[in-house]
C-alpha cells in the first residue's frame, strides 16, 4: 500500500474517524482504524462494534492499493505537529506504517486488516432525504430528553418515527418527552427505529460541518447515513419504544402565552434557591400572571412573578425547573405557548408559531 496526500486532506476525516474508536476495548484491533486503498480512493474507518464511521478521500496521486490498521488517535497528534500544510507520504513495508511529510518521518505499528470488524448488513429499502442542518435541528431539540443509563435501555437513545410524507425524533426519560418533525419525501410504509445515544450525540456534530443532503437508509437492525464522503452507520437498539401519542396531553384547557426569554429568565433565579436535589418550583396561574417559588432546607426562597396572557381559573402545580429550562433553551420564538389541565396534569410547552416541536414535562409534587 502507498499513497500521498496533504496534511489537511488527511486530518480532518482521521479525526473524525478516530473520535468514535472506544480505547477501552478489549480487542486491540478496535483500538485502531483501518485504511484502504482502492481504485485511487483512500477509506478511513473506525468503530466500536455498535457505531462506525467511514470517510473517503480522492487521492489526487497514483496510488498502489492495500490494506492495514493502525491507532488512528496516534497518527492524528503527530499530524497536528506537523507544520504547514506539507505532502505526507505513506508506505505499507512489512507491515509496518511509514510516514513522511518534509524532514519529519514515522513508523507506526500495525494490525492486520482481516482482524477488523464490519458493520454492514443488508440494509432495507427504508430510505429518504433529509437536508443536514434539517436533521440536525430535529436531532438537537430533542436528543436533551434522551435517558441516560437507564435500566429500561430503550430510552438510552431516540426513536426514529418514519411516516408517509413525515419524521418525527422522540425522546423521553420518563419524566420528560420531547418530539419535533418534518415533512420528508417517502411513501412507504410506517417504520420505527432507536438510535442509541452515542450514535445521536455523533451524528449531532457530524451534521454541524457542510450543508447538502443526507440520505438515510433503514436496516432491521442498522441505520446508515451518507454524508458525501462518510458514510455513518450503527447498530439500532432493540426493544419497543413507548407509545409516545398517548403521552401528549389532549385535554388541557388553560392555554398561556409567555414570553420565552422572561419566562427563561425567572427560571434561572428560582433554580438559585431551589433544592438541589430535586428542583422543584410551584407555579401559580392566575389572569395575567404566573408566579413561580422556590425554597430549600436552609429556609431560603425565591419568587418571581412574570404577565402572561392567561384569563382562566387559578391552578396551582409543581415542576422540575432543569426541565422547563432544557426545553426553553431549545426553542427559537419568542413567544412561548403552555398548555395545562388540571392539577395533576401534565405541561405541554410548544412555540406560539411553529408547532413542529413539542414537550409534555411531568408535574412533580411540591
Amino acid at each position: 500500500m502507498k499513497f500521498s496526500l496533504t496534511r489537511d486532506e488527511l486530518l480532518k476525516p482521521l479525526a473524525w474517524v478516530s473520535s468514535v474508536v472506544d480505547k477501552r476495548q478489549s480487542m486491540a484491533v478496535l483500538q485502531n482504524i483501518l485504511l484502504v486503498v482502492e481504485d485511487n480512493v483512500l477509506r478511513l474507518t473506525g468503530t466500536d462494534t455498535e457505531l462506525e464511521l467511514v470517510a473517503s478521500i480522492n487521492l489526487v496521486h497514483e496510488a498502489q492499493e492495500g490494506e492495514i490498521t493502525v491507532p488512528g488517535r496516534k497518527l492524528v497528534d503527530w499530524l497536528k505537529q506537523l507544520t504547514g500544510n506539507p505532502i505526507v507520504d505513506v508506505r505499507l513495508d512489512d507491515q509496518k506504517l511509514y510516514f513522511k511529510a518534509g524532514r519529519s518521518q514515522s513508523r507506526i505499528a500495525t494490525l492486520p486488516a482481516s482482524d477488523f470488524p464490519n458493520l454492514q448488513d443488508s440494509m432495507g429499502h427504508f430510505s429518504f432525504k433529509l437536508e443536514r442542518q434539517a436533521l440536525k435541528k430535529l436531532i438537537d431539540k430533542v436528543s436533551f430528553a434522551m435517558a441516560q443509563q437507564d435500566v429500561r435501555y430503550f430510552l438510552n437513545g431516540m426513536l426514529m418515527d418514519l411516516k408517509p410524507g413525515l419524521l418525527r425524533l422522540v425522546a423521553t426519560d420518563g419524566h420528560r418527552l420531547a418530539l419535533c418533525q418534518s415533512d420528508v419525501d417517502y411513501d412507504g410504509t410506517r417504520q420505527q427505529a432507536i438510535v442509541p445515544r452515542k450514535s445521536i450525540l455523533e451524528l449531532s456534530r457530524l451534521l454541524g460541518e457542510d450543508g447538502g443532503p443526507a440520505e438515510v437508509i433503514l436496516g432491521q437492525h442498522h441505520l446508515r447515513i451518507s454524508l458525501g464522503s462518510i458514510i455513518f452507520t450503527t447498530k439500532l437498539i432493540d426493544g419497543k419504544f413507548p407509545e409516545y401519542e398517548r403521552v401528549l396531553p389532549r385535554d388541557g384547557d388553560k392555554m398561556v402565552l409567555a414570553g420565552r426569554d422572561e419566562l427563561r429568565g425567572a427560571l434561572l433565579r428560582t433554580l438559585v434557591f431551589c433544592n438541589e436535589k430535586v428542583h422543584g418550583i410551584r407555579v401559580t396561574l392566575t389572569s395575567g400572571n404566573l408566579q413561580l417559588t422556590a425554597n430549600n432546607a436552609e429556609q431560603e426562597e425565591a419568587q418571581e412573578n412574570i404577565s402572561v396572557e392567561y384569563s382562566g381559573s387559578e391552578l396551582e402545580i409543581g415542576f422540575n425547573v432543569v426541565y422547563l429550562l432544557d426545553v426553553l433553551n431549545v426553542l427559537d420564538e419568542p413567544t412561548s405557548l403552555i398548555t395545562l389541565g388540571g392539577q395533576n396534569s401534565s405541561l405541554l410547552l410548544q412555540e406560539q408559531e411553529g408547532r413542529d416541536a413539542s414537550y409534555v414535562v411531568m408535574p412533580m409534587r411540591i
